[in-house]
């Protein structure tokens, strides 16, 4: 085992990086927009790293994982992110069985094994309706942050129906419910119930084991989590930043030397 182990995780919206050392204390972390350049942010990150912990790098092992994997140059070697998102909620908390990590992009369930290994999973990257762009589109249709669209969700009790499996559809229907004069908490509503729903049948494919962790930027919004929680029928497990789950696995991989 090393004495340290590094894990960098590049996402179609953010970049990660965390630092931890043999105790799995976290020594750095980082995340930032991946913007147009990854190799930009990929350079950040690891100036983040060695500032925040005072290390040199140089003979740190690092594991990347995420879309941009094949990125980090410096990499030992580039893991998939379901094995990492895995490993790294294991490492948190070894009870899960069921992960649900939601990204900008792509949405994945994976059931972990009592070894911390994946044992089934399904994805949903050919559509944007389960993801956090799904959100931050129907923020825009709205006139509102996508920071507010969840807590406005939350004053509903009465979502509207948004049927559509597509975001192009659904951006029309939501559009159809303002020119009927729905209230905007309820369009709201509807939209988290909408794809709450969405992720929960995928999950149903792997089969629904609790306890259930959320990851991902999503896995932050309050009115996704009530509605996830509501459709799963169980309750939900938050990392203190589901946003770093990747890079952690990542991180226990290239500190273990083994995936």
């Amino acid at each position: 085992m090393s004495e340290f182990g590094i894990g960098i995780d590049i996402g179609s919206t953010t970049a990660k990086g965390l630092l931890i050392d043999s105790d799995m204390k976290v020594r750095a972390k980082h995340i930032m927009l991946t913007g147009a350049a990854a190799s930009q942010a990929i350079d950040k990150i690891l100036e983040e790293l060695e500032s925040q912990s005072g290390l040199q790098l140089d003979n740190i092992a690092i594991i990347s994982t995420g879309y941009g994997r094949a990125r980090v140059e410096n990499a030992e070697k580039s893991v998939t992110e379901i094995t990492c998102h895995s490993r790294g909620v294991h490492s948190l908390n070894s009870e899960i069985r069921l992960l649900i990590d939601v990204g900008g992009q792509d949405s994945k369930v994976i059931r972990i094994g009592k070894n911390g290994r994946p044992e089934d999973f399904e994805l949903n990257d050919k559509c944007s309706a389960g993801t956090g762009r799904f959100l931050e589109v129907m923020a825009r249709v709205l006139g509102i942050t996508i920071d507010e669209l969840g807590p406005l969700a939350l004053q509903s009790d009465s979502p509207s129906s948004i049927s559509s499996t597509c975001t192009v559809f659904a951006e029309s229907e939501v559009i159809g419910h303002i020119g009927a004069g729905a209230k905007p908490d309820d369009i709201a509503a509807g939209i988290h119930e909408s794809m709450a729903t969405k992720i929960v049948a995928l999950a149903k494919r792997v089969k629904v084991v609790p306890p259930v962790c959320v990851t991902g930027g999503v896995a932050l919004n309050p009115a996704f989590r009530h509605y996830l929680s509501k459709h799963l029928g169980t309750t939900l497990w938050i990392p203190e930043e589901p946003q770093l789950t990747g890079a952690l696995g990542a991180a226990v991989i290239a500190l273990k030397g083994k995936s």
